[in-house]
């Protein structure tokens, strides 16, 4: 049986789409060894990954460290969870070659990440986003993630300490709306493999906690033309919002990666690592529409206990 090494990088907590790795891998008549590049060992993922401590994004001797493991541990697949490992995983297959990683190059995803150049893009293609010029409005941090540091402007008095201020992106505030993500994946050769959208129905530290795939033909034409003109590759993850006052669609934002939710999609069919997988092995990968809508997860709490007594072996 051929052996599939993946390394996944943040993946501390992504334990059920491990899981779904190890699926797909029997599916195809493949043995997933899958290892998790994390600060620390004691992480969720340790249940069914090795865990492989290392740097953290930004240290200039990651690239190097990670080269280090990727041989001695054999992989072929490295597959970023978090932001700042999109942009290490893509330089890194650029640097020494020899892995597989689902994302576009470095520079499209450090585009995506920075909220304000994003938004450019969107505007500049004709990508429908929320207007910057009617109260109230949201301040979303330039770099944030995960909801973090958003302000809401009010008023014109609210507004003066944003007023020209490089660091947020300021867009109009919708209360009355139907949160979406689409799950995309896009083969490496380019050809958009799958679009599933679901609805973000409640959320717990910026993520989806409880989420259901639907159906909704303007929803998966918006992903679709999304993805052909910014010509991203591998995982994405959408962020859609629409106005339930008159309808509106828009674009949020663009995550170049699996999102935290993404193995919904999973469960509806769509089988994103197995399309990983595919893409990684050479074999024939053809788009995929058959998922179910009405498919809902709810996640939840576990646990995994660690022996704090013992050593820690070497990597």
């Amino acid at each position: 049986m051929e052996k599939v090494g993946i390394l996944f990088l943040g993946g501390a907590k992504r334990v059920s789409m491990a899981e779904k790795f190890i699926s797909a891998g029997q599916s195809l008549g493949v043995e997933v060894a899958i290892y998790s590049y994390e600060l620390s060992r004691e992480v969720p993922v340790s249940a069914v990954a090795g865990i492989l401590t290392g740097l953290k994004w930004g240290d200039p001797g990651i690239y190097e460290d990670l080269h280090a493991k990727v041989t001695s541990h054999s992989i072929s697949l490295m597959v970023p969870f978090v932001d700042g490992a999109v942009e290490v995983a893509a330089r890194y297959r650029d640097l020494y070659g020899g892995v597989t990683v689902p994302a576009g190059d470095a520079a499209s995803a450090a585009l995506m990440f920075d909220k304000v150049e994003a938004d450019r893009v969107f505007r500049e293609k004709g990508l429908p986003v929320p207007s910057s010029d009617r109260f109230p409005l949201i301040a979303k941090p330039r770099f944030g993630s995960a909801s973090k540091g958003i302000k809401i402007i009010a008023d014109e008095t609210e507004f003066r300490p944003f007023a020209g201020n490089p660091d947020y992106l300021l867009q109009e505030y919708i209360s009355p709306r139907r949160e979406i993500t689409v799950d995309c994946y896009v083969s490496l050769a380019g050809e958009i493999i799958a679009a599933v959208p679901r609805y973000r129905l409640e959320t717990q530290g910026g993520e989806a906690s409880v989420t259901e795939t639907f159906r909704d033909r303007e929803v998966e034409e918006l992903a679709r033309k999304t993805l052909r003109l910014t010509g991203l590759r591998g995982a994405v993850t959408i962020q859609m919002l629409r106005d339930t006052r008159d309808n509106r669609l828009m674009l949020m934002e663009i995550n170049p990666r699996l999102g935290g939710g993404a193995v919904c999609a999973c469960h509806a069919g769509a089988d994103l690592p197995g399309f990983i997988l595919r893409d990684t092995l050479g074999l024939p990968l053809e788009p995929f529409d058959g998922w179910k809508s009405h498919i809902r997860i709810c996640r939840y709490m576990s646990e995994v206990a660690f022996d704090m007594s013992a050593s820690p072996n070497d990597n």
